[in-house]
């Protein structure tokens, strides 16, 4: 094949154009014994590269650049995009789903005018149930995308778990600096809770129940005070005795 420029045109010259063959082979790099080629057969054949190329070298031969792939220089290329992302660069991972998005909006948009255009509903619902999902795959393929530019935060809380009379402070914050405890933060707190932050003991979850609180308290072993709610049954006192004292 040649090609023609204005200038050659004019002076009736033809430029040739640069011979490209692609390569179909691809290039197994291993030592000269046999325990080494076998295993760079076993590396080859495992390789993620490799199979990225199998898949597209089938979905590209009904398009004329199928025959246009350089194997080697495609494999390479595979191995420098896993390379990136290993780097921590998510340039070619964003662009790729960003394309995936917009491949799948106009996917959307076909089918949706397909399934406008079908006179039977079996084949209106058939179609609009494929556009559904291309638009539910689209809404995904965003999703993911948006979690790779700004990740999620995680807020985990510690579960506090007892069994009997037992109470659990949380010292999240982490012990309290030589120059605090010198100091006398609450005079009220016992010597042993000294360890902990004065933000801690202030803490509503963190105070003792030694206040009786509708049966909530740590001492358990302790009895109700009584109480004057069935004052016809109490207990009779030495100052009224009842008349008849042979009973």
């Amino acid at each position: 094949m040649v090609k023609r420029t204005e200038n050659s045109a004019a002076k009736g010259e033809v430029k040739p154009e640069p011979v490209y063959n692609p390569r179909k082979s691809v290039v197994l790099d291993c030592g000269k014994t046999e325990a080494e080629i076998r295993e760079g057969y076993a590396a080859l054949v495992t390789s993620p590269e490799l199979a990225g190329y199998r898949i597209i070298h089938i979905a590209e031969q009904g398009v004329g650049i199928g025959t246009q792939i350089d194997v080697p220089a495609l494999m390479e290329r595979l191995r420098d995009e896993a390379a990136a992302v290993n780097r921590g660069d998510l340039t070619q991972a964003e662009a790729m789903l960003m394309n995936q998005a917009t491949a799948l909006q106009s996917l959307f948009a076909r089918l949706t005018e397909r399934s406008i255009g079908c006179d039977s509903i079996s084949s209106f619902e058939v179609h609009m149930r494929m556009a559904l999902r291309a638009q539910s795959q689209c809404r995904t393929t965003l999703e993911t995308l948006a979690m790779i530019k700004n990740p999620p935060m995680v807020y985990a809380q510690q579960a506090n778990i007892a069994h009997g009379n037992q109470q659990v402070n949380n010292n999240s914050a982490g012990p309290i600096s030589p120059e605090e405890k010198d100091r006398d933060i609450c005079a009220d707190i016992p010597e042993k809770t000294h360890q902990l932050t004065r933000a801690e003991i202030k803490s509503e979850q963190n105070k003792v129940l030694m206040e009786v609180q509708r049966g909530q308290t740590v001492d358990a072993r302790g009895t109700d005070e009584a109480s004057e709610t069935d004052s016809a049954v109490e207990a009779v006192e030495k100052v009224n005795r009842t008349a008849n004292t042979r009973r």
